[in-house]
């Protein structure tokens, strides 16, 4: 197979680039040190993560000479995400950390006074917006202004019409509100993205085969086009996989009623509803945004020793090229084979090596949540949530929280964040807050929902994976009240979770509240809707959807 060589600088889950490497028939070779770089003919750069953490490390390592060289000599270059951003001058992540500076411009915050920040989802990249009259009905490396790619980050380069286009750049432009930014830029042998094409599904593979070929530029399929109803970014559906072991010790997909996952007659097995793995394939191939493992088996007590989990994401991000969450044991842990305790930064690392692309933390949010508190609010630097945020970017990092409601008669009765609700309680109270739980909703705490979104948002969290024990399995819809007290909460995504039954109940969240995602399970397990079927349903009502292209 012919040969493609990438740079190795611990920069975030790269094994899932490896495997749409691999899908597209090229082998691929490490870059592990700067005198390597000379000996690559197409190399790329990925890059996950703060701008500053990842530059610095990119610094110290010795590559910048070597790799400014490479691109000097006319080789083919490709950079994913941060390796786009170091191209440019500098960003506001990190003002005092340069870029390589061979593209004029500074990477913004986006404004998050109207909109989550990281801005995470299925976004376009389209030339049809450019000033650059070459892009005239062409292609840039594959690029189709009809197709989705998947973005997840907070600082982009904003779109200055001409500006770009003036030294000889090719530009793809997305918009995420109001504000256009750079989604990709390509001159001669050069091709970075914002975006993640191995994340991409086949509109991402399309990219990288036509980078890996060469091919810089062709015509536009017949009659590709965008109308403004179908610019931004689009509605994400995510399929959510409850992961445990049964009784015989193999791991299945499972879901239960307010979490609980035995059948409730005959022999009380754990409810099997299929193997991880197939499960991952058959809702990717169903056009599914992102897909989520929840490890609810008992290996989440020693993730280190969890292979079969780790197993299913090495299996799943192979042919599954969508983002993979993984959840269940992200914390400080006892290694049982030495005796270390290993931090989470290190558990975390694990699962990104694995195929992840964001972890999942849950009770330890809740535990870290009250030690803020009880530290008046002081950062620590030492929980899960703020040192993989460090590492990793605050895009890795999702909360999952599992909240169940408790009446009261008035909001005098308690210190909580309470709300008037059209749902009254068992005795006619008309107001409720939210009490957070832990070990899988088995442990009520003193904490609020608004209390810890607001906690993890400060420690660095990227988005939130909202649940709701009181809905979970019912499927009669999401809770409305509550997702709209979290949205107001806080400034970073969340994910409506719990209680999904039809595809109506998606177009209902999405109408009713400014959720950014929302999640499915029973209903996608039991066949009783496919992920395709919520986006048709969708794109009906005129709800803005990715649509599936043919792997």
């Amino acid at each position: 197979m012919p040969t493609v060589h990438l740079l190795d600088y611990a920069a975030g889950n790269i094994r899932s680039l490896v495997n749409a490497i691999e899908k597209c028939g090229w082998e691929v070779e490490w870059i592990k040190s700067p005198a390597d770089v000379a000996k690559a003919d197409k190399l790329i750069l990925p890059g996950v993560g703060h701008f500053g953490h990842c530059m610095t490390q990119f610094a110290n390592a010795g590559f910048v000479e070597p790799v400014k060289a490479h691109i000097q000599a006319g080789k083919p270059f490709m950079g994913i995400c941060v390796g786009l951003q170091s191209l440019f001058e500098g960003s506001e992540e990190s003002p005092a950390v340069h870029g390589l500076g061979l593209i004029k411009g500074r990477l913004q915050r986006f404004n998050d006074s109207t909109k989550s920040v990281p801005h995470i989802g299925w976004n376009s990249a389209s030339t049809l917006s450019s000033k650059d009259s070459a892009s005239d009905g062409q292609s840039i490396y594959g690029l189709r202004p009809d197709s989705k790619y998947y973005y997840v980050h907070s600082y982009a380069v904003p779109y200055r019409p001409g500006e770009l286009e003036k030294d000889g750049w090719r530009v793809a432009t997305a918009k995420y509100g109001e504000e256009e930014f750079v989604g990709a830029v390509a001159r001669d042998n050069i091709l970075v993205t914002q975006f993640h094409p191995e994340k991409s599904g086949a509109a991402g593979q399309r990219v990288l085969k036509a980078f890996l070929e060469g091919r810089k530029s062709e015509p536009l399929p017949a009659g590709v086009s965008m109308s403004a109803a179908e610019e931004g970014l689009t509605r994400r559906i995510i399929a959510c996989l409850d992961v445990r072991a049964n009784d015989q010790g193999d791991l299945v997909v499972t879901k239960g009623d307010q979490y609980d996952v035995r059948e409730k007659s005959g022999d009380n097995a754990v409810r099997n509803l299929g193997k991880p793995v197939q499960k991952a394939q058959e809702y990717y191939e169903q056009g599914a945004d992102e897909v989520t493992f929840l490890n609810i088996t008992s290996f989440r007590d020693t993730p280190l020793a969890d292979l079969p989990m780790l197993e299913v994401l090495r299996q799943a991000s192979a042919t599954v090229f969508v983002p993979l969450t993984i959840g269940g044991g992200i914390r400080d842990t006892l290694d049982p084979s030495t005796g270390r305790l290993v931090p989470a930064l290190e558990v975390a690392t694990l699962y990104f090596q694995s195929g992840a692309d964001k972890v999942s933390i849950g009770s330890d949010a809740v535990t870290a949540a009250e030690a803020y508190y009880a530290a008046d609010r002081k950062l620590s630097g030492k929980t899960a949530i703020e040192t993989i945020s460090e590492a990793y970017g605050a895009q890795a990092v999702v909360v999952s929280i599992d909240p169940k409601r408790v009446y009261v008669a008035s909001p005098s009765d308690t210190k909580h964040h309470t709300l008037e609700t059209s749902q009254l309680g068992p005795n006619g109270e008309k107001y409720c807050w939210y009490a957070c739980t832990i070990k899988g909703g088995r442990e009520t705490r003193d904490l609020d929902v608004v209390q810890l979104v607001t906690a993890v948002e400060a420690m660095g969290a990227g988005e939130i994976l909202l649940n709701c024990i009181d809905r979970d399995g019912r499927g009669d819809g999401f809770d409305l009240e509550l997702v709209k007290s979290v949205k107001e909460a806080v400034k970073i995504p969340v994910i409506a979770s719990s209680g999904a039954g039809n595809a109506e109940h998606f177009a209902e969240v999405f109408d009713k509240t400014t959720v950014d995602a929302a999640l499915g399970a029973g209903m996608f397990h039991r066949g009783e809707w496919t992920v395709k079927g919520v986006k048709e349903f969708l794109g009906g009502k005129g709800l803005i959807v990715r649509k599936f292209e043919e792997v």
